[in-house]
């Protein structure tokens, strides 16, 4: 259809733009330039166009001017979605319209969160819920683009799940996030970031506090569990027949981003957090959140295609179709 056809173009550009937007944020944090146009939001010192006379300034600006034209393109999906709502797949339940709608609502809580976050000085906690809110954006929009058949959602709808591959999902998407969110608290947390010298065991670092440890400990046990849940994931859904090929693809993807983050990880400690892995880093694990709940999503939106009943039977239960009907019978 040409008009979801359009929807996923357009989502797609949205998504680009938030990821870009996602790791440019990370780029204003590893520089410094948090406060680079000081406690003015949303104009830079009292100027929508500041002298671009200091780096720090530029960066934040720069940063800003990302937010402002990703609120412009996710506006532009709702707005086409909300044109095109009587059409199939976008209005209603499940359409494309309540995705795009909520990322807006994202974008703009968003957008308060970063100006919250300039007047209060960067602390850390402004910064990691401006971090979770804007990966919840993130998560919006690849929603939306999977309504409108983009990123294997046209594949989902034509596919079958099981209940117990949707729950596997949704488990590694849960676990994505809250590696990710805490992963954006490590960045922040005081001396958490460079609390762990060695790789994969915890060489402290003295300067370090107890409590930077344990904020970059567990978010490395959260990364492992995620990778080795993936594993499992992958391992099993290339074994179990009748499974969306959709499916396995997903999780394959998202266990390769989660290998490659860890890989990225590693260097980054191990080579004494330089800014191009820490920026690299960031970049891979918007990924992998986005990987882990694309996999979910399109999960749960398999487990809803017809004639997903028969197969959440024969997974609950272990039986074939034919071996249910004869147990009916006696």
């Amino acid at each position: 259809m040409d008009s979801l056809r359009s929807l996923r173009r357009l989502s797609y550009v949205a998504l680009a733009i938030a990821f870009t937007h996602l790791v440019f944020g990370a780029i204003v944090r590893i520089s410094g330039s948090g406060m680079g146009c000081g406690d003015h939001w949303p104009r830079c010192y009292g100027r929508w166009f500041p002298p671009m006379d200091r780096p720090d300034l530029v960066v934040e600006w720069t940063h800003r001017l990302l937010a402002s034209i990703l609120v412009f393109s996710v506006a532009a999906l709702t707005i086409l979605a909300f044109r095109l709502r009587h059409e199939a797949r976008v209005g209603g339940r499940g359409g494309v319209l309540r995705a795009a709608a909520l990322a807006l609502a994202a974008v703009l809580t968003a957008a308060l969160l970063g100006g919250l976050t300039v007047k209060l000085g960067n602390t850390t906690y402004a910064t990691v819920a401006h971090w979770i809110v804007a990966m919840a954006l993130f998560a919006a929009l690849g929603a939306a683009a999977v309504r409108a058949g983009a990123m294997g959602g046209r594949s989902a709808l034509a596919q079958q799940a099981s209940a117990r591959t949707a729950r596997v999902a949704r488990a590694a998407a849960v676990l994505a996030f809250v590696t990710v969110a805490l992963g954006g608290l490590t960045a922040k947390y005081p001396s958490a970031a460079i609390a762990c010298r060695s790789f994969p065991l915890c060489g402290r670092d003295p300067a370090a506090g107890a409590a930077a440890t344990h904020v970059q400990l567990t978010h490395r046990i959260l990364a492992f569990l995620l990778l080795f849940h993936l594993l499992g994931s992958v391992v099993a859904l290339s074994r179990r027949r009748g499974e969306a090929p959709v499916l396995v693809r997903a999780a394959r993807v998202a266990l390769a981003l989660v290998i490659l983050q860890i890989t990225v990880a590693a260097a980054m400690v191990l080579l004494t957090m330089p800014p191009v892995l820490r920026s690299l880093h960031e970049a891979v694990g918007v990924s992998v959140w986005l990987g882990a709940f694309t996999f979910a999503y399109l999960a749960r939106v398999a487990l809803g295609a017809p004639g997903h009943a028969r197969m959440a039977m024969e997974d609950e239960a272990g039986l074939s179709v034919a071996q249910w009907g004869a147990l009916s019978e006696k």
